[in-house]
């Protein structure tokens, strides 16, 4: 049943949901680089400011 209600509240975004839960470390990796690059940069901005 949970099956089911999934499938028609996402509909076609089940499809990347399938793939990011296939490659969930890989995805999470580059989530996490993104987030430190960020505050990376931010941090330097706010110093040279």
């Amino acid at each position: 049943m949970t099956e089911t209600l999934l499938d028609f509240m996402l509909g076609p975004m089940r499809g990347i949901t399938d793939f990011y839960m296939d490659h969930l470390l890989v995805s999470n990796g580059i989530v996490l680089s993104m987030y430190f690059i960020a505050k990376l940069f931010k941090r330097n901005k706010a110093t040279t400011e």
